[in-house]
């Protein structure tokens, strides 16, 4: 424990986020620098719990005391080698993901919980300003081939552990690059692309190969892909998005959140000089209240939208934990995200009845009314139906699951009664050989629970190919996230 004091003398600090009116004008990340001494003082505050819970929010089981005493004491490149002893990426997840293990921090029973994902962030970054994560090449090679299906967070971890313990790994993607929702996904202002290019590049030089425009199952089939590999992981995600079946819903100008976002990081990318799908001059309706809304909300800002709706038919979130939310359960509060700080209005308790068309059949509003619980769901409220203008709706609603294409009917992988794919154990599918990590088998979580399954799904496959048991088992498939 680097300052016994620390949780007591130290008040929680982050970085500042810039502007709203500069960071507009870009797509940089939103926040500032935050000076090293600062965070030496905010690593001090974690009290290396005799019982430390933050690993138990943490599916990866990150050592988090031990790091945040290494950086206290300003011993930064040991804690790059705490950090990744279990987390390939903590670039991806000190951006990107909501930080469980601060709301399991003990010091959140009743007061600000360390800056977990914060040190986080700032270990790995000046890791690599440092030049302190360099390539894993395995050291003797087993000679087995192993294919992943995806290229996002767990498909990357999966490759990653596969390659450094001796496998010869192909990563297939059906994008034109490398990164699955990490690329397309993932505003810029999220997560600037140039952290996974410096990711893919360390792979690389550690001999994982990478094939992008590859849709598996169609441009090679399921035999060929069987007849080459060894081995097989799938880790395609939960790409299957939730659809409104409301009236209208086939006007012009209702799209899916994921045929909007991915234009907006082509541009960045340089592939086009303007997305297809804008925001531009319009009233954008976004329906759905989570970070994939979030992402829409950020994005419409920067391409310049009239105006900024976010529907939620969930009632406003409180602001604190309840009874319902005890600690060191994650708590579903009210929370401000850099792009709600932006602009824009939110609505909750609201469903969308209509989206209504122009003389033209092109979008012009949409008509939504408040609801209420009611014994099988949601109860319209008489009297408080309402037209918002849209030329511009997003669907945000989340995703049911992998898409049922030819790559799962040809492989013949058991399903399991959420429609995912099923596995056991040692993430091994139905089929012998096949394995399955992220969503694609877990169903919609969090980027820290891909990761990990990643990890998880990397130790069966060596396991089946070798009969060794030398990768780490951060989960098992029983396990459920707390989210």
């Amino acid at each position: 424990m680097g300052d016994p004091k620390g949780f007591l003398t130290t008040k929680r600090e982050g970085p500042t986020r810039r502007p709203v009116d500069l960071r507009l004008m870009d797509w940089r990340e939103v926040y500032e620098d935050f000076p090293h001494d600062h965070l030496e003082k905010q690593a001090g505050r974690c009290m290396n719990c005799g019982i430390p819970f933050c690993h138990q929010g943490c599916p990866l089981g990150n050592l988090i005391p031990e790091w945040n005493d290494l950086v206290y004491r300003k011993d930064w490149r040991e804690a790059t080698e705490r950090l990744h002893a279990t987390n390939n990426f903590p670039e991806f997840t000190g951006t990107l993901c909501p930080a469980p293990c601060e709301a399991a921090c003990v010091l959140a029973i009743n007061d600000d919980a360390v800056t977990i994902k914060q040190v986080e962030i700032e270990i790995v970054d000046r890791a690599w300003d440092e030049g302190w994560v360099p390539p894993q090449p395995a050291r003797t090679k087993t000679g087995k081939k192993v294919a992943v299906v995806g290229s996002g967070p767990a498909g990357l971890a999966a490759a990653q552990q596969l390659t450094r313990v001796g496998h010869d790994v192909v990563v297939f993607e059906r994008s034109d690059r490398i990164g699955g929702l990490l690329r397309y996904g993932i505003p810029e202002f999220k997560m600037e692309k140039a952290r996974l290019d410096r990711r893919l590049k360390q792979m690389q030089d550690e001999g994982t190969m990478f094939r992008a425009s590859v849709d598996v199952g169609t441009d090679i089939t399921v035999e060929q892909l069987r007849e080459e590999f060894d081995a097989v992981v799938l880790a395609g995600g939960a790409t299957a998005w939730r659809d409104l079946p409301a009236a209208g819903r086939e006007t012009e100008g209702v799209h899916q959140a994921m045929e909007f976002l991915p234009w907006a990081n082509h541009v960045q990318q340089g592939d086009i000089d303007a997305p297809p799908i804008t925001a531009e001059g319009k009233d954008v309706v976004i329906i759905g209240g989570g970070d994939t809304g979030a992402d829409c909300l950020g994005t419409s800002h920067r391409q310049g939208a009239r105006s900024v709706t976010q529907l939620e038919i969930m009632p406003t979130p409180p602001e604190k934990r309840t009874e319902g939310m005890p600690w060191p359960t994650y708590p579903m509060v009210y929370r401000v995200s850099s792009a709600h700080e932006e602009g824009g209005d939110r609505l909750f308790s609201v469903n969308t009845t209509e989206f209504v068309a122009d003389d033209e059949g092109k979008l012009a509003g949409v008509r939504i009314v408040e609801v209420k619980r009611g014994e099988k769901g949601f109860d319209p409220v008489e009297g408080t139906e309402k037209l918002l203008p849209a030329q511009l709706v997003l669907l945000a609603m989340g995703f049911v699951g992998p898409e049922k294409g030819k790559l799962l009917s040809d492989l013949g992988v058991e399903l399991d009664e959420r429609g995912n794919v099923a596995r056991d154990r040692s993430f091994m599918t139905s089929v012998d050989g096949v394995f399955s990590a992220g969503d694609m088998g877990r169903g919609q979580s969090l980027i820290v629970w891909a990761i990990a399954e990643g990890r998880s799904a990397a130790a069966g496959v060596d396991a089946y190919l070798t009969g060794r048991d030398v990768l780490p088992r951060p989960i098992e498939p029983t396990d459920r996230p707390l989210t």
